[in-house]
């Protein structure tokens, strides 16, 4: 059995002059076989792992599935793409007369939330481009490119739906209060979810392995997925601040998705972490959202943590 490592060598194809990279080591992914009917997910095969790990017994034979992954582009790439549309659109809605191209003729009258949600919107996804280059550490070097139009048009759509009635010029503001208790509320949210952010680096390394960890510190004492909790409070501030429908119904999809993504973490580092064998065991904390933010884990009853 040689002790090949799989992702050493990319696999080729002729061409008429000379051999093509095709399947390049990111888009490939090597499994074991899965018995027919099985539901569960098949074993990836892991590049620092020579074959003969996955063999049981002495067996000199190894039945492997190839599967290519298609086109792929890094992480950085992906992030900066989809964070980049709501930064540059964003602005379009409030410096320049989009709304004469929507029948608006008459002069539009800027209220000072709308200044504040502008810069708001951009500062946060500034923050967010910084961290892709200058913060995370990315498990996985790269991700399908049709990634980039989904998620592209994810972001893209949303910030021009938000922007398109943020800045309305038949825009009702709220009052000063709630103005400053909601932008004030979101800043702190924004300034914890950087924090959080630092956390989650530090658990690996520079190269981004290192594996699962246990995230603890700050209110990962208390959420497993503090990252995506400090995300969706940062948008509920927002949308206190600006009162509009379409901010609501963001905050309600982007809330959905990283509470299934928050899940499956959750449910993943308890299955990690069981106690057995040595291993630590995961403590009791919320998966996403507590309602009493700053509680610790002894105030609440068994039942209030997912399982």
């Amino acid at each position: 059995m040689p002790a090949y490592r799989h992702g050493a060598r990319p696999m080729v194809r002729r061409g008429r002059r000379g051999p093509a990279k095709k399947y390049y080591p990111s888009r490939q992914r090597l499994t074991l076989p899965l018995q027919p009917g099985s539901k569960e997910k098949p074993v990836v095969l892991q590049s620092k792992k020579v074959l003969k790990e996955y063999t049981s017994g002495n067996s000199d034979t190894l039945t492997v599935v190839f599967k290519d992954l298609g086109s792929q582009v890094s992480y950085r790439t992906l992030f900066f793409f989809e964070y980049l549309g709501p930064l540059i659109l964003y602005p379009v809605f409030y410096y320049f007369p989009v709304y004469q191209y929507f029948g608006y003729k008459g002069e539009r009258a800027i209220h000072p939330v709308q200044t504040y949600a502008m810069y708001y919107w951009c500062f946060h996804y500034f923050k967010r481009i910084m961290e892709t280059f200058f913060v995370h550490r990315f498990s996985h070097a790269t991700s399908p490119l049709s990634n980039v139009f989904r998620n592209c048009a994810y972001y893209w759509t949303f910030g021009c739906y938000i922007a398109y009635y943020v800045n309305h010029p038949l825009y009702t503001p709220v009052n000063d209060l709630q103005m400053k208790i909601g932008f004030g509320f979101g800043l702190i949210m924004q300034v914890a979810n950087l924090y959080c952010h630092i956390i989650l680096r530090n658990l690996r390394s520079p190269s981004g392995n290192g594996g699962y960890q246990i995230p603890r510190g700050f209110l990962f004492n208390i959420v497993t997925c503090a990252n995506y909790t400090t995300e969706i409070y940062q948008w509920l501030g927002f949308n206190i601040a600006t009162q509009t429908v379409a901010g609501y119904i963001f905050l309600v999809v982007a809330a959905s998705i990283m509470t299934n993504w928050a899940l499956a973490k959750h449910r993943r580092l308890r299955r990690l972490f069981d106690g057995k064998e040595g291993r630590p065991k995961y403590p009791r904390r919320w998966v996403i959202l507590p309602p009493f933010l700053f509680l610790t884990d002894n105030t609440h009853g068994s039942e209030a943590f997912a399982r």
